[in-house]
């Protein structure tokens, strides 16, 4: 709309500077790794708020799992917790792709030539990446943002409902944030580990002498103590290699419409579809 109707007044940044303003910034100073610089652009207003909220608080989990707690504890640990993020970032990956080609075919089914734009500024960025899980979560965000506006178009046109419009638009939304939250969960399992570790080693000094006395004279408490000791740090262990935000996807499939299918929680990996 560069020569657009004059009788419209148009986004000229200000929306992009209201989503950075409500964010908070990260703390990268304690982060040693070499950042590689990436120019990126969003354009739809969904994609511009899940990167300034969820991007960087990720990286910044994703370094204490791959960076500090490789330095604290058994590296074992470490590679199934960053093998189930990978997994799970490939699984979304996929599931974003064949989104993106169902939406296709059914704007070549419907003779849909040209895109529905973004009148707003988009939001021009470069974005320090820090590691590989960084990359392909920042790659994730591009997609969904490739996505949005195909689906805004298949609305516009009547091929789905606006009720169709909103579920894809949450389930691609979802798969940003279960990324996020699943860093954000096993660092924090990580963490209490390594705190626990920490703390075991500052009382060691001064347990010592009690210890020894009561390992002497076969004392009970003694023996309850090294037992519950074992126990936390099973259950620590435990905690942070196994534990993982659940999907919660629901199972419930929407009804048909006349030009379009919507794409259900449970069928997130599958494409839109148009009847036969």
């Amino acid at each position: 709309m560069a020569d657009g109707d004059a009788t419209i007044r148009l986004d000229q940044g200000g929306i992009n500077a209201r989503i950075l303003a409500k964010e908070a910034k990260v703390d990268f100073r304690r982060v040693e790794s070499a950042s590689r610089k990436i120019q990126t652009t969003f354009h739809s207003p969904e994609v511009k708020r899940l990167f300034v909220r969820y991007l960087n608080s990720m990286q910044l989990n994703i370094y204490l799992i791959s960076v500090i707690a490789r330095t604290k504890l058994p590296h074992g640990v470490i590679e199934k917790v960053e093998g189930a993020l990978k997994e799970q970032l490939e699984r979304h990956h996929a599931e974003v792709n064949e989104a993106i080609d169902s939406a296709e075919t059914l704007c070549k089914t419907h003779g849909i030539t040209r895109l529905a734009t973004y009148d707003t500024e988009p939001l021009v960025i470069e974005v320090k990446v820090i590691s590989s899980f960084g990359r392909r979560y920042l790659e994730l965000m591009t997609k969904v943002d490739q996505l949005m506006p195909m689906l805004e178009t298949l609305a516009i046109d009547d091929v789905i409902e606006v009720a169709q419009l909103d579920l894809q638009k949450a389930l691609v939304k979802k798969s940003v944030r279960q990324v996020a939250g699943a860093a954000r969960n096993f660092a924090g399992g990580l963490r209490q580990r390594m705190n626990a570790i920490a703390e075991g080693d500052a009382t060691q000094p001064d347990s010592d002498k009690g210890q020894e006395s009561e390992a002497e004279a076969g004392s009970p408490s003694a023996q309850a103590d090294v037992q519950t000791e074992v126990c936390q740090a099973t259950s620590v262990a435990a905690g942070a290699a196994t534990d993982a935000p659940a999907d919660g996807a629901a199972t419930t499939k929407l009804p048909k419409t006349k030009k379009g299918r919507v794409l259900t929680s449970t069928e997130s990996a599958s494409p839109l579809r148009t009847p036969a």
